[in-house]
């Protein structure tokens, strides 16, 4: 910390990242278990975007939004495992205050995004669905560019309105940030400005992005319920839910745990649960994500099979 000038209060400069310390003889362990997670989690979404960009069986709107979808995950994994990993074998676990904020722009702005791109592919989904003889029409290549254009500037206004938010606040210590990476609401905990115009701005940005999302995939999965109840086959029904499984699956997975942590209460019990739910939609969930779109899914599989033949033939 060094001293601002015309003030008697010390300006912070750097901040300690507390990580997982409080588990001292599981370092290695946890290193290796989140080193491999952010590995496969790279390698998987890479092999998701190259299988789709070489066949051309998957050249549709919901493969090219899974295409996209790939890529935020990867930029979202790698704005906190890296420097998370980087941390575990480091005594002094610090990170400038400039690098705290960009950490969180850049973790925000991708999370955003996709929570932005999700509310996109429940669209595409109630297209396909409820509308299968217009669908290549509805979503034209225009749309699915406009809308993937539209998730990520979206989620980077979102994201800049917060970062103008947080360079408002002043922090003069403590600089130790309970978690593994620079959180909004920790950070605001440290800080000795008054935080609650930031929590405002931070409660209507929730509302818009968090309740518009889900509005738009609640509205889509109504629409598209009810057209699968329509359907008078079993066989029908079962292959109209199977196209839409993986993607529910993600959503209820990203936004289960996302509200676990924005919406429990703060207190030092809930600390380790908090970070538990944090490491399950910053880590886990991206690594999984190309799981979910393909071991359910045929065409992925036809796809896999051809690509094999092509190598080995």
């Amino acid at each position: 910390m060094e001293v601002g000038e015309g003030r008697n209060s010390t300006t912070v400069t750097w901040f300690i990242l507390v990580g997982f310390s409080e588990f001292p003889k599981l370092t290695v362990f946890l290193f290796s278990i989140f080193l491999g997670i952010y590995l496969m989690t790279v390698f998987w979404n890479l092999g998701l975007i190259v299988l789709i960009k070489m066949d051309s069986h998957l050249h549709t709107p919901m493969y090219y939004f899974l295409n996209k979808l790939a890529f935020l995950d990867i930029c979202y994994v790698s704005s906190t495992a890296p420097k998370m990993l980087f941390d575990f074998f480091q005594e002094f676990k610090s990170i400038t205050f400039w690098g705290c904020t960009m950490q969180y722009f850049f973790f925000s702005c991708f999370g955003l995004s996709e929570s932005c791109l999700l509310a996109a592919m429940a669209y595409d989904r109630y297209a396909a669905i409820c509308s299968p003889l217009l669908y290549t029409v509805i979503m034209s290549p225009a749309l699915c560019l406009q809308m993937v254009v539209g998730s990520c500037i979206t989620g980077t206004f979102g994201s800049f309105v917060q970062l103008c938010g947080l360079l408002q606040l002043h922090f003069c210590g403590p600089n130790v940030i309970n978690h593994f990476f620079c959180d909004m609401h920790q950070m605001m905990m440290l800080s000795c400005s008054d935080t609650f115009f930031v929590q405002v701005v931070l409660s209507v940005l929730t509302v818009i992005y968090g309740l518009a999302s889900a509005l738009v995939i609640t509205i889509s999965y109504g629409y598209i319920i009810a057209s699968i109840l329509k359907v008078s086959s079993a066989k029908g029904r079962s292959k109209a839910f199977n196209t839409c499984a993986s993607h529910l699956t993600t959503v209820t997975l990203f936004y289960g745990s996302s509200t676990f942590v924005y919406l429990y209460p703060s207190s030092d019990d809930s600390l380790s649960q908090s970070k538990l739910a944090s490491v399950v939609y910053t880590v886990v969930i991206p690594m999984l994500n190309p799981l979910i779109y393909s071991l359910r899914n045929k065409e992925i599989k036809d796809a896999l099979d051809r690509w094999k033949k092509k190598m080995f033939s």
